[in-house]
């Protein structure tokens, strides 16, 4: 399924074996997650493979938190309605979760197996962020104590163990989508049972004889949550009716691995992808696209986010040269080095 040129593009849980025996680049030189503050534009965090940062003034100074322990971090997420609290996932010692803004975190794995130590994503129910899904390297889990206790949730995935992204329908959240390294699943009874919906996606054949896609990340589209978005490591692919088909779209694009998606809240047809092949964007609904990666010391993109409150703002975390950011929706990215601040006086919010 992969192949030596690739493996330093895959989903963290895909090269996380890998990494364990490779030494460190400098902290900064990797951006595995990000996770932007809600409300306030000046706070937020990104993941680096050892480390959490936060930054409460925009990105001028940063704040590193002391490692959990000697694995990595993988994915980094805060609580859309309570964000002082903040969760992180590793490579190693599964959950931890700060309820102040960074400062003290606790081991948060009650209910997960003994096995479950990668975990690739957090997902919160819309409108009760206590309730959390996340996707690990033995399936799908779900919290409704806001960490306290996690219970499995995999009926209907018994073909894969692996869930690299977990997405929830802004609408109805009694619909989620699982990618994992089988493809696509889908719930409609809030991840009590799971259907394959591979249509289009991967054939069955393809499917079993050589695991040849794996789904990387999910995107809803907000404004029509019919249609879903999927990246795999083999392009980029299009839903408009839940998963029932998929088609490939992107195709101009010269690397087919997808990393990060990015829609546009309020205007669906403009979207973000990142991958190998740095940033690209499309203005109408994916039908056509171009490079957007002006200022990137380095297009092997790990991940993307779009500012809550004002969507020309972006952030991509690369794998190679740190985190950029763009102020004018992708035509130019500016680097945002992790520089370290004072210890801060005054508790986090």
């Amino acid at each position: 399924m992969w192949n030596a040129r690739l493996w330093q593009f895959a989903h963290p849980v895909l090269i996380g074996l890998a990494l364990l025996s490779i030494g460190c680049q400098k902290d900064s030189e990797a951006i595995v997650s990000i996770a932007l503050h809600p409300t306030n534009s000046n706070i937020l965090y990104v993941a680096t493979n050892d480390a959490v940062y936060k930054t409460r003034d925009g990105g001028q100074t940063w704040e590193k938190f002391p490692s959990f322990s000697a694995r990595r971090v993988t994915t980094v997420a805060i609580d859309p309605q309570l964000p002082a609290t903040v969760y992180a996932g590793t490579m190693g010692d599964a959950v931890y979760k700060s309820p102040d803004g960074g400062q003290h975190w606790l081991p948060h794995n009650v209910g997960l197996k003994e096995h479950v130590s990668f975990v690739n994503q957090f997902v919160f129910h819309p409108g009760l962020s206590e309730r959390i899904y996340a996707a690990t390297t033995v399936g799908a889990f779900y919290s409704k104590d806001a960490g306290r206790e996690w219970e499995e949730r995999m009926n209907g995935m018994k073909e894969v163990h692996i869930v690299t992204s977990v997405a929830i329908d802004p609408r109805d959240p009694s619909v989620l989508y699982g990618g994992t390294t089988g493809g696509v699943y889908r719930s409609e009874d809030g991840a009590m049972t799971w259907k394959k919906i591979n249509n289009g996606l991967i054939p069955e054949s393809e499917l079993m004889a050589s695991m040849a896609l794996g789904v990387n990340v999910i995107e809803i589209d907000r404004t029509n949550p019919h249609v879903v978005y999927a990246g795999t490591t083999k392009g980029l692919y299009r839903t408009a009716n839940k998963g029932e088909e998929w088609q490939r779209i992107g195709e101009s694009i010269p690397e087919p691995f997808v990393s990060s998606i990015v829609i546009h809240p309020s205007d669906s047809a403009i979207l973000y992808i990142g991958g190998p092949a740095g940033v690209w964007k499309s203005a109408d609904g994916g039908h056509t696209w171009k490079a957007t990666n002006d200022g990137l010391a380095s297009l092997n993109i790990r991940a993307l986010a779009m500012e809550p409150k004002n969507a020309r703002t972006l952030y991509a975390g690369t794998n190679g040269s740190g985190l950029y950011r763009s102020v004018d929706a992708g035509e130019r990215w500016t680097a945002m080095p992790l520089q370290a601040a004072a210890k801060p006086r005054e508790p986090a919010t």
